[in-house]
């Protein structure tokens, strides 16, 4: 979010500003990449995954990188602007799209749910010749495939 925040203040000639955005931008995406590796190194399941390797978090580092040259660059050239010291606060509630977020609500409760009912879905109370006695595995019986011979003679030609 502060990478292209960075962006945007610097499409707005706020070169220091977007400087100091996308230090910050910088400073979250090395604590990310540690993490991501920490994260791809660990045993268990789910090793498969690679989160540093994946395709948008190889292009956002070269693209903070990028853009914080040219910041620097365009802000020696042109802008001369100084660098604030804290970041730039972050807009958190868009002011842009189709649609407002509709807030969640959960839906009353019905009629019939009462605590008697909710009472009588006790599992323990169940019969006990309910349970399922698993079945034998039946050997399974190899098949004999035919023979099936390369034709030469499809039909096709190249030409």
């Amino acid at each position: 979010a502060y990478c292209y925040h960075g962006q945007t203040l610097l499409a707005s000639d706020k070169c220091g500003e977007a400087i100091r955005s996308l230090q910050e931008s910088e400073k979250f995406f090395a604590k990310a990449e540690a993490l991501c590796k920490e994260y791809g190194e660990t045993k268990g399941p789910g090793t498969t995954a690679k989160p540093s390797g994946h395709l948008f978090f190889r292009k956002l580092g070269s693209l903070i990188k990028s853009t914080l040259e040219k910041c620097q660059r365009e802000n020696g050239f042109i802008y001369f602007q100084k660098v604030p010291a804290e970041a730039p606060q972050l807009e958190l509630k868009a002011n842009y799209g189709l649609v407002e977020p509709v807030p969640f609500e959960l839906p009353a409760l019905n009629a019939h749910w009462t605590s008697e009912t909710v009472a009588a879905f006790d599992l323990t109370k169940r019969p006990k010749d309910d349970t399922a006695k698993p079945k034998p595995d039946e050997e399974v019986k190899p098949l004999k495939e035919p023979d099936i011979k390369p034709q030469k003679d499809s039909g096709c030609q190249i030409s």
